[in-house]
């Protein structure tokens, strides 16, 4: 009798330590949420990146405060916490007329080779030094200082090519359902910002989480 009382007693005290461990494991896991954290696209809308990688695409616009306010959080997630998997694109928002220059001013400097050197400088100039760069003269003048010619920088304003990448940057802006920048799209699938994350350590946490489900669903 007194042998049979401290076996159940036994047993009664360790059913706390295995009911603990669901709980647990359940708080380790992604707090992420469909339709809270992230919207998912119906379809998927088609990406750009070669086979086995995930697209992170920034939908941003220069005249954003905002996204000029995420672009030092995107750089250190490039440099320290960007997945292997991960392809980051970025995407001129042309979801407003007013908008269009400054894509057109993305595309002409990446197609004359100097957007890597002028693409926090056009952030400043606008968001810092209030110079809007809306017009052929004045983004002329701008691309001038990184030596090139002003012939050579009209000539890439009004290409065709940039005008069709233009175009392409509308296009999927709309494919995308946004109606604000910035918003990150991984792989055509999950759109999400930094409100809607939870700020900026959140988000990138949540675009790793989807780059993640998404490789993983690649396999």
């Amino acid at each position: 009798m007194i042998r049979s009382a401290l076996v159940l007693l036994a047993a009664l005290v360790a059913l706390p330590a295995v009911a603990a461990e669901p709980v647990q494991l359940a708080q380790a896991g992604p707090q992420f949420r469909e339709g809270v954290h992230y919207q998912v696209l119906k379809p998927a809308q088609p990406t750009s990146v070669n086979p086995g990688k995930v697209e992170v695409v920034e939908v941003f616009w220069y005249g954003c405060p905002h996204c000029y306010s995420l672009e030092p959080h995107v750089k250190r997630w490039l440099e320290t916490g960007k997945p292997e998997a991960a392809e980051f694109v970025k995407l001129p928002a042309s979801l407003n007329p007013s908008w269009q220059p400054h894509a057109r001013l993305y595309y002409a400097a990446e197609a004359l080779g100097v957007l890597d050197q002028a693409h926090d400088a056009i952030f400043r100039e606008i968001q810092v030094d209030r110079r809007p760069l809306n017009t052929v003269e004045a983004m002329v003048e701008f691309l001038g200082r990184y030596g090139v010619p002003a012939e050579d920088a009209t000539a890439a304003l009004g290409s065709f090519s940039v005008e069709a990448r233009v175009r392409k940057a509308d296009t999927m802006a709309r494919r995308y359902r946004l109606t604000g920048v910035p918003a990150i799209v991984v792989n055509g699938k999950y759109v999400t910002g930094v409100q809607q994350a939870g700020g900026y350590d959140q988000l990138f946490e949540l675009v790793n989480f989807l780059v993640a489900r998404e490789a993983g669903a690649a396999q």
